[in-house]
This record gives structure tokens, sequence and C-alpha cells, in this order.
């Protein structure tokens, strides 16, 4: 009988805490868990739950109010309390990690090869020469395009996926025995996400590494987990393999992550009757908007020959990759971009090329939810004055009314009105985003923008913000282009659905049409590249990808 391998990771009996005026909090409460070399094991949960605090905790990255006890032991060396030339010699070589957003991760100034070519002097005794054919090498491996030339990029000049891949190498460099990958998806299309993920587990059975993998993304989870842990407040409340916690959970809080997925193909048709005379709240006829030269980087075509219509109480959902132009086209609809040719009607009026007093008066039949809440809030405004504010603007309301105005708003988006007081930071990601929507609704819109509203946001909370979203509009009966990346989340709203790409519509129809039989090769590659929060299905999805992919 062959005796068991050592674990790569053993995390026992591990606490982490911080000194937050003269208090110490639990981050992390009593957490055991093992990862063996060319497993996955994926740390689930909330915002607040502890996942990142405690990965950051088991290499001595938390900030200096932070403290650690327990043991963490990599490849049986104990890493609490180790010296700092121990733990220097691990981070790196032996312990990897791939942050969530590699623009901060990766440092601005230098070009991607340097920071490869660094990394790898720092822990072994390379010339330049063999550091950068090594380099060259692992941007190869992470399937980096043209990795010749893109060792002398910058971050800025390559795309968000592209930046991950950069970072995946940079982490990659010391072939590390564990990689800790920390919400590595989170800001990705589901195109490149998918990518990412398929290189992830390609490098990990090519390496052989222990991977951790710590995310809010069920579907991220299925797709590549072997074991999971799910953690709430800081306490684990469950851990089992990846089969067991996905069709069998036994914990109510796991079943309420589960049943808080959007899954694509899960939701009842959404049948809208347009009557024959009804008009367009909302009509774009063959608009074309470019971005103009600026300096030495030349003018930019980034929708062209769009031709749109959004009908009283309709939701068209608008997907597509980054940069595909879907917010352009957003902003283009309630006046904030200027189009180059083409004709925009809002509400039955011309703002083509409308002057900015025209604009005001339309833009009083718009709203705008914007990607996120807590950079489009004023953050010296209590809520209830950035609630109030298109109102008294528009001279709607002032004194009285307008306080019992803002607190109507608040009850509709489901805020307590002591609320009103408070200022953005004090509230968390969701609040903050139904503070946005009772502003965006409060001058009582024919249309509202709603542009990536909830990619900001945990499942449960996301959940309920879409509740939330449908039972206003079908109080309220407005009109709605909802803009997002997330085609499981636009399945839960839209009655009908556009797709772009490259800056041009692909195809539009109703929503079971585009989602059951899309025929465009594009909408099929899309849809084939959205995760579903089950393991089985998710392995048939991702061979059907590949023969896709061909």
């Amino acid at each position: 009988m062959t005796q068991a391998k050592e674990p790569i990771l053993k995390v026992e009996n591990f606490n982490v805490e911080f000194w937050v005026d003269g208090v110490w909090y639990p981050a992390a409460i009593d957490m055991n868990y093992q990862v063996g070399a060319g497993e996955v094991l994926a740390i689930v949960g909330e915002s607040g739950s502890g996942k990142s605090s405690s990965s950051m905790g088991l290499m001595g990255l938390l900030a200096s109010n932070a403290r650690t006890t327990g043991s963490v032991k990599v490849k049986g060396v104990e890493m609490l309390g180790a010296s700092n030339k121990t733990l220097r010699t691990f981070r790196g070589r032996e312990v990897a990690y791939i942050f969530q957003e590699p623009m901060t991760a990766l440092n601005p100034v230098y070009t991607i090869g340097f920071q490869i070519i660094e990394t790898l002097k720092t822990h072994f005794d390379m010339t330049t020469e063999k550091a950068r054919a090594r380099a060259i090498e692992l941007l190869t491996m992470v399937e980096i395009p043209n990795p010749e030339k893109s060792i002398n990029k910058y971050p800025h000049q390559l795309s968000g996926g592209q930046r991950q891949r950069a970072m995946i190498a940079q982490s990659l460099a010391c072939d590390p025995s564990l990689l800790i990958a920390d919400e590595p998806t989170t800001a990705l299309d589901v195109t490149v996400q998918a990518e990412i993920i398929d290189l992830m587990r390609n490098l990990k059975d090519k390496l052989d590494s222990a991977v951790l993998l710590i995310t809010h993304d069920m579907g991220v989870v299925a797709d590549l987990a072997d074991r999971v842990l799910v953690m709430k407040d800081g306490l684990t409340v469950e851990q089992g393999s990846a089969d067991q916690i996905f069709n069998r959970p036994v914990h109510p809080y796991t079943q309420q992550l589960l049943a808080a997925v959007p899954k694509l193909g899960s939701v009842q048709s959404r049948k809208l009757v347009v009557p024959a005379d009804a008009k367009p709240v909302l009509r774009l006829s063959d608009v074309t908007i470019e971005y103009p030269k600026r300096g030495r980087v030349p003018a930019f075509t980034a929708a062209q020959g769009i031709s749109l219509e959004i009908f009283p109480g309709e939701i068209l959902g608008l997907v597509g990759e980054s940069g595909s132009g879907k917010t352009t086209i957003g902003r283009a609809a309630i006046g904030l971009l200027p189009i180059k040719s083409g004709i925009i009607e809002v509400a039955g009026n011309d703002i083509s090329h409308a002057s900015l007093k025209d604009l005001q008066a339309v833009r009083r039949h718009t709203g705008i939810v914007f990607q996120d809440p807590a950079s489009s809030l004023n953050p010296r405004l209590p809520i209830g004055e950035s609630i109030g504010e298109p109102l008294f603007l528009a001279k709607i309301a002032k004194g009285d009314e307008l306080n019992r105005m803002v607190e109507d708003l608040l009850d509709k988006v489901e805020l307590p009105r002591s609320y009103r007081n408070r200022y953005p930071h004090e509230l968390s990601g969701g609040q903050r985003q139904r503070v946005g929507i009772a502003r965006a609704l409060a001058l009582n819109p024919d249309i509202l923008i709603a542009d990536e509203p909830t990619s900001a946001l945990d499942v449960s909370i996301q959940a309920r913000f879409l509740e939330l979203l449908q039972e206003l509009q079908e109080e309220l009966k407005f009109a709605c282009l909802f803009i997002s990346h997330d085609i499981a989340v636009v399945e839960i709203l839209a009655h009908r659905i556009a797709v772009m790409q490259h800056g041009r519509l692909v195809e539009v129809g109703d929503r079971d049409q585009i989602l059951r039989s899309p025929k465009d090769p594009y909408t099929q590659k899309l849809l084939a590249a959205v995760p579903v929060p089950d393991p089985a299905e998710q392995k048939i999805r991702r061979e059907a990808r590949k023969a896709l992919a061909g």
C-alpha cells in the first residue's frame, strides 16, 4: 500500500484578527483544511466572509493591525512566526498569488517582461538573457499573443484578459508548488474568463501545483474545483467535494448561496405584448459613434450602424464582451456622447444633435444606474440629498414635499427612511446600488439605462437587487436598456436581447430565441462560455466549447 503524500498546504486552527479602535475583531475563525498536489480547493462565501483575509494571512501579507494564530505549513515548513528570510524564500518560489485586479498588482512603470525577469533573477542565479528567454517562454505558456513583442509592453497597453495572463506568467515564473488565486476572473468577460479557467486547469495539470481558489462565482467553482470550503462571517460552515457541495449541500447557508446563483436556462419565458400602435421610448437608427483623434491616438469608431428600438414596459438586454461598444451605446442614448451619424430619439424627441438646453429637457425622461455606485454618488452628500437632487434641480419639489418624495423613493427601493442622513461610505455595495436606483427613478423616467449594475455585487445581494428592479419595472412600466456581460442575469430580466461584437450588432431577438437557438457564431461562442453552477453539466459545456472552438 502506497503511503499518502504530505499535502502541499496544511492549515490547522487558523485565526485572523484585526485590531480596530482598541478591539480585536475576528476575520477568520478556527480554519482547518489542506490542499494536495494537483488539487483545487475553492473557498467561497460573500464579501466580508473572511475568504481573502484568511488567504493573505497564510503568507504574512496582511496589514500591520492584523494578527494570525494557529498553524500554516507549506511542504511541512511552518509559516506562522517564520523568519522574514524564510517567508521571502517561500513567497514566489513555492507560493504564488494571482490577484483580482492585475492593474493594481502589476507595476505600471515597468514593462511586463521586466517584472517577470526581476522575479526570476530574485529567486534564481540567472543571467538577464536567460531570464528574458524564460519570460518569453512563460508568456507563450499563458497564450499571450506575440510574446516576443508583448514582453516589452506596459500593463496599460494590454487588455484585461492579457494583463491577467501576464500576472499568471509572473506567478508561475518559479514553478510554485502552491498557487493562491484570489478572485482571478471577477472583472473578466465570460469568454476571457473561460480562457483563464482553461489556462489555470492546464497549468495545474502540467505543473502538478496545489491551487487555492478564492471566489464568490459558483460557476467558476463548478468548472475548476475538486473540493469546496464555504465561509460565512469568518466561520467554515461546510466543507466537502465539489459534487457533494453542489448536489447535496447540508448547511442552510450553502443551500441559500446556491439558490441565489442565476443559472442559464432555468428562468421561465418572459413575454411582452407590445400594442401595434405603440411608439418606442428609445429609437436608434443607423447610429455611428466615433471617438475623435486625441494627440497621437487616432480616431476610433466605437459603434457602427446601430439600429434598436425599446418600447414602453420593455427590458432590452445588451450583451457582449468588454470593448464591444455596449456602454458607448448606453451613454449616447441619453446624450452623454455625441454621435457621428444616424438618429437617436428619446420619448419622441430627436437628440441626435441636440443642444445642451434641449438635452436637459429630454433627460427628465431618462434615468441611469452606473456600474460602480460608490463613484457615481457624491461622497460629501447624505444619500437623502443625492436622491432628492434631481427633483430639486428640475424644480419639481422642495422643502417638506421634497422630503416626502425622498422618503417614498427610499421605501420603493426598500431602504429604511433613517438612511437618508447616512453618507455613501456608510452603506454596503448593495445598499449604494439601491440608492443609485432611487436617484435614477426620482423623475419617474420613461427609460432607465442600467450599465453593469450587478457586476460588483455578491450573488445573494445581486439576486435581491434583480428582484427589486423587476418589481419596480413592472409597477412603474418604464422601459429599460440593461447592459451586462453576465448573460444569466440578462436572462432573468430581459424580454429581448441584443448582442454586440466589435461595435456592431450581430443578433437581436426575443430572449428565448437568442438563448435557446442563437444564429450567429459569436452568440453561440458567448453562450458556450457561460459557466453554470453544476460540475457535471459544466464538464459537458466545457467539451462542447472546445468542439465549437474547433
